[in-house]
Formats: C-alpha cells, sequence, structure tokens
C-alpha cells in the first residue's frame, strides 16, 4: 500500500494535526498548527500542512511554507525569515517496525511530499531544515544539495550535582560563587518575552547586524501556545531585568531559542551560566531528556556553550533551486 498525502488548514483542522504532532518524538511547539498559523502570518507565506498516510494510519508531518514574490515561489520549513526552532519533515508509528519497513515508509513518505510540492507549488527556491530526523536520503536522490549544520546537546540526566560537577571549573565557579543574595531568577511573562528579544535585537544591532524577530509576534506565540511550551527564564537584580533566555519545550527537550546575549550593562554576575544552569537543573527536575543549545556553528559562541560539556548532533540544511531568493526575501521582509 502506498503512501497517501492529506493537506490539512491550521485553522480547521488544527485539532487532528496536533494529535499528530504530540505523538511525533521529532517535533516540538512550533509544528503546533496555532505557532505555524502565525508564522504564516507573519512572514506572508500560506501554509501548507502535509500529512502521510498508509491506510487510516499518519506515519509523517511536514509543514511547508509557501511564498510568493513576483515571478518567484519558494517553498519553505521552517518559513523564510520566521527565526522559528526546527521544523521540517517528522515522522511517527514507527518505533514497532524493523529498520527495512521503517526505512522504505519514510522514503515513500518523504518522495510523496516533495512530488506534492513540485506539483502544487512549483517552487523555484526550496529550503527545508531537518533536526531531529537522521534518514534525509530521500532528498539527496532527489538531487537536493543537503548541507550537515550542527548543535550541542546536554543530556540531563544523573542529579543535578552530577550534572553540575560535567561542566568546565569555571562553569561550576560562577553557578557555586555567585552571590545569591544579589540576583533572583524565575520565570517570567509576556512582557519579559518582548523584554528578551528587544535585549537580543540591540546585541544584533550593536555588531552590526541584522535581527527580524518582532517582539510581538514572539509575544503572540508564547501567549497561544499551551502554557509551558514557551518559558521566559529571566534574571533580576534589584528588582531590574539584567537577561534572559526564551526555552522552548517539547515532551522530552528544552530548546535554548533566544536570549542569553551579552547583558546591556555591566554587572558582576554571570548572568548567562546561571541562566542556563537553572534552565538545565528545572528540566532535569521535570523529567526531561534533554538540553538542546540550538547551534554549534559559531566559535565565538561555542566556546561558551562547550564549557557545559554537550555532546555535538548534526541537523541538515535541505535546498534546491534559485539562491538568490533568500535576497528577494530578506527584501521582502525589511520593506514590509
Amino acid at each position: 500500500m502506498s503512501i497517501e498525502i492529506d493537506v490539512f488548514n491550521p485553522r480547521t483542522d488544527g485539532d487532528e494535526w496536533n494529535r499528530y504532532v504530540e505523538r511525533s518524538a521529532g517535533a516540538n511547539p512550533f509544528f503546533r498548527a496555532e505557532a505555524l498559523r502565525l508564522q504564516a502570518e507573519e512572514t506572508g507565506t500560506r501554509p501548507h500542512l502535509l500529512v502521510g498516510f498508509k491506510g487510516q494510519e499518519a506515519v509523517g508531518i511536514f509543514p511547508v511554507f509557501e511564498f510568493h514574490k513576483g515571478p518567484l515561489t519558494g517553498a519553505f520549513s521552517p518559513a523564510p525569515r520566521s527565526w522559528s526552532c526546527y521544523l521540517g519533515p517528522s515522522v511517527l508509528n514507527l518505533e514497532k517496525l524493523k529498520q527495512r519497513k521503517a526505512d522504505r515508509r519514510i522514503k515513500r513518505f518523504l518522495e510523496g511530499s516533495l512530488e506534492w510540492i513540485d506539483e502544487n507549488i512549483s517552487p523555484q527556491y526550496c529550503k527545508f531544515v531537518a533536526a531531529e530526523f537522521d534518514d534525509v536520503r530521500p532528498f539527496v536522490w532527489k538531487e537536493y544539495d543537503v548541507t550537515p549544520g550542527y548543535t550541542y546537546i546536554i543530556d540531563l540526566e544523573g542529579s543535578a550535582n552530577e550534572l553540575l560537577e560535567r561542566f568546565s571549573s569555571d562553569a561550576r565557579s560562577n553557578v557555586r560563587n555567585a552571590d545569591d543574595g544579589s540576583y533572583v531568577i524565575e520565570e517570567g511573562t509576556g512582557d519579559d518575552v518582548e523584554r528578551i528579544i528587544e535585549q537580543v535585537s540591540n546585541r544584533y544591532e550593536s555588531q552590526g547586524r541584522a535581527f527580524h524577530l518582532r517582539p510581538e509576534f514572539v509575544r503572540s506565540v508564547h501567549s497561544t501556545l499551551p502554557d509551558g511550551a514557551i518559558r521566559p527564564y529571566v534574571c533580576r537584580g534589584g528588582g531590574d531585568f539584567l537577561g534572559g533566555i526564551l526555552v522552548v519545550e517539547s515532551e522530552t527537550t528544552r530548546y535554548r531559542w533566544q536570549g542569553g546575549v551579552k547583558p546591556d550593562i555591566d554587572v558582576d554576575l554571570p548572568i548567562n551560566d546561571l541562566l542556563d544552569w537553572h534552565v538545565m537543573r528545572d528540566g532535569l527536575e521535570r523529567g526531561l531528556e534533554r538540553y538542546d543549545l540550538v547551534g554549534a556553528g559559531v566559535p565565538s559562541i561555542n566556546r561558551y556553550k562547550a564549557k557545559f560539556n554537550p555532546r555535538l548532533e548534526t541537523h541538515y540544511e535541505i535546498t534546491s533551486g534559485a539562491f538568490g531568493l533568500d535576497l528577494v526575501i530578506d527584501r521582502y521582509r525589511k520593506l514590509r
């Protein structure tokens, strides 16, 4: 029996789509229908929520965003310039299958999805990011360009003290020797979500780099997704906001999505070490398995992340077509 590709609408089919998201080990809160709808509205794209079925059983999900600008058409996952966590394809209901059957289902699901994209969107350019999804061979066989990317993963296992002992000596010292009376770390509010994004934007601006993520959009994602899907961890000193990290949380994983940048003011406090430690410790206590530091491709930032003794994990950027469309999209977003 072949794999049939159905297309869901995030407004009318959201509940059913979300049930598949919740059963897919490689999905995260940005796969949810309400998050996809917000991404589409923010980026001026049209979402297509592809679901592969073998009979009545769902075997895979693949959210795709269609972008048009003049004569150019693109297909993206995640949406272009949305700064979302990983999307791309994700599979489900394969746990009980032998490897040969699982490989065949993944291959047929991806082939069906790519065929649907070609026939219904006809993109000049495609860009997908596949994470927590290892079998990208069907993309290679379809002559897509597949480029590895990297992230750091911290396994949340053992006791809190055992986790801390795996850190570098300076990271351990920063956590243990910080004056407990000089700061507080807590989960913040929607206002803090915007403060974190504004702090990141200021840091990018000081380095002469563009940052297109609007605080209002991120606040909408925070308020729309289920409680706990987006957690704004905030460090305050004397009641003042010093820094923060926006954490995306799935069933098994916490993702260091935004924040954790150099503070706007000089303080004698290792703010980001303390924030990351609290995120990890709280995740461990909640029974989560991993903390994804979201990225290991910038040497200067890697030096900071590496002191938590993470392991390296691969994800993939998958592209096809006219690479100039990225520049067109960037100009389009600036005009908007």
